[in-house]
């Protein structure tokens, strides 16, 4: 049984994986075998040193992926570091918050573009390597407003329908090929993206008291996910959008 979820001799490559969700599934995945190579334009020290202190070979590539022509260049840097890719996860990500009225057209394209068009190109660039190497595993972070409206987030939430509209789509068209996409929808974690809210008096209870397991989720609590989607487990598992969110589709 260990052996399904061992991705010992794996690399990975985890887009925005500074801190956070990106950061605790690197650690996750690195605590189960893998070398992790990190995207992104802040500086992952933190994250190196936690995925070192496991055993794990670690490499950080810097760059906005929300730029055009960024995926290629970042999926061959990863592969010249360590030889291979196995796994790609696409967890960067942006939100703004505004009223849809005021929503401006550059506000809608740095959300969109950083969030499902880099998700989209990154995984075509690993896709051809993977093809030609035997298979691998995409793993898309994808939200619970992949499956409703949200509150002042029309870009966000129109770019995680995208993501979950994506996983089907590449799990299609891949799955016979030995590439499994598929997808995780946090609920509601206190990261960084989520800090307006917990600080919020009227929104904060008001979540909290929509969660059924009563709590809001810590970023760890997406490692059993990520090492599930990312090894052999989950072979025979393609196009999935798993939710991990604290009961909060439940109800």
């Amino acid at each position: 049984m260990h052996k399904l979820f061992d991705l010992s001799g794996r690399v990975a490559l985890v887009t925005g994986a500074n801190t956070g969700l990106g950061q605790a599934i690197a650690v996750a995945l690195a605590e189960a075998g893998a070398d992790i190579v990190v995207v992104g334009r802040s500086d992952p020290a933190d994250t190196g040193e936690r995925v070192r202190s496991v055993g794990r070979r670690f490499h950080a590539i810097g760059a906005d992926l929300a730029l055009p022509g960024q995926s290629e260049a970042v999926v061959a840097q990863a592969i010249a570091a360590f030889s291979r890719l196995d796994i790609l996860v696409n967890n960067a990500g942006t939100i703004h918050r505004a009223d849809a009225i005021d929503v401006t057209e550059e506000d809608w394209d740095t959300v969109v573009d950083t969030n499902l068009k880099a998700a989209f190109f990154l995984s075509q660039a690993a896709a051809r390597h993977m093809l030609d190497h035997g298979g691998g595993k995409i793993i898309n972070i994808a939200s619970l407003l992949s499956f409703q409206g949200g509150i002042r987030v029309p870009a966000y939430t129109a770019s995680k329908s995208g993501i979950a509209g994506l996983t089907h789509a590449l799990a299609a068209e891949w799955a016979a090929h030995g590439i499994n996409v598929n997808a995780i929808a946090p609920g509601y974690f206190a990261t960084n993206n989520t800090a307006a809210l917990r600080s919020d008096p009227v929104r904060e209870p008001e979540i909290l008291a929509r969660i059924p397991a009563g709590r809001w989720g810590s970023p760890g609590d997406l490692a059993g996910a990520a090492v599930f989607l990312a090894g052999s487990a989950s072979n025979y598992v393609h196009g999935v959008v798993l939710p991990v969110d604290g009961g909060w589709l439940a109800r």
